[in-house]
């Protein structure tokens, strides 16, 4: 795995040493990237189930001004630690440890977040359920983007609009938009 853009191009990052972590493949973070595009410059990432921190520090690579990671796995959030130390970004990845969605709900994820990625194990059976908490932490304006099973037909989420699926052989990205602020005012007016 290696960073593909950004001050940290070129940069390799180490991965797992063990089973069940599913990194997202540089070719598919690279369709993520190509996604976000210029959002992710100045933005607040939240990079969920982040696995080996690769899509947060590609993040802020890529200029945005800080990342979240939050991951379960106590190797997991090590793995995240040392790349982003490696990286020289340890300062602008702040990394906690967490059950997702219920970790969604915390106050020490902080936000609102200009960027969510989600990137949880395929089979889980709380991904519809953590894109909607994801939906709460998102700015006005921003984006949630699920990656999952091209199989599986992603979840509509309350207060987010669902606006395109780019399926890559077995793996799926779905971006979702929340509304801007004078949007959600006249939702609600």
């Amino acid at each position: 795995m290696r960073i593909i853009a950004g001050t940290l191009k070129g940069r390799t990052l180490a991965s797992p040493t063990w089973d069940g972590l599913r990194p997202t493949s540089d070719r598919l973070r690279e369709t993520l990237f190509n996604v976000l595009g210029a959002e992710v410059d100045g933005a607040r990432v939240l990079d969920v189930c982040s696995g080996t921190g690769a899509v947060a520090i590609e993040a802020v690579s890529r200029g945005a001004i800080g990342a979240t990671c939050l991951d379960a796995d106590a190797r997991a959030v090590a793995l995240i630690r040392a790349n982003a130390a490696q990286c020289g970004v340890e300062n602008r990845c702040m990394i906690v440890r967490g059950e997702a969605p219920r970790a969604l709900t915390s106050a020490a994820l902080g936000g609102p977040f200009e960027v969510i990625v989600l990137d949880p194990p395929y089979a889980a059976p709380w991904i519809d359920e953590a894109v909607a908490a994801a939906a709460a932490l998102v700015a006005p304006g921003g984006r949630v983007v699920l990656e999952h099973a091209a199989k599986r037909t992603p979840p509509e989420v309350p207060g987010l609009r669902l606006e395109r699926t780019r399926r890559a052989g077995d793996s799926a990205l779905t971006t979702y938009r929340a509304p801007a602020a004078g949007e959600r005012r006249a939702e609600q007016g």
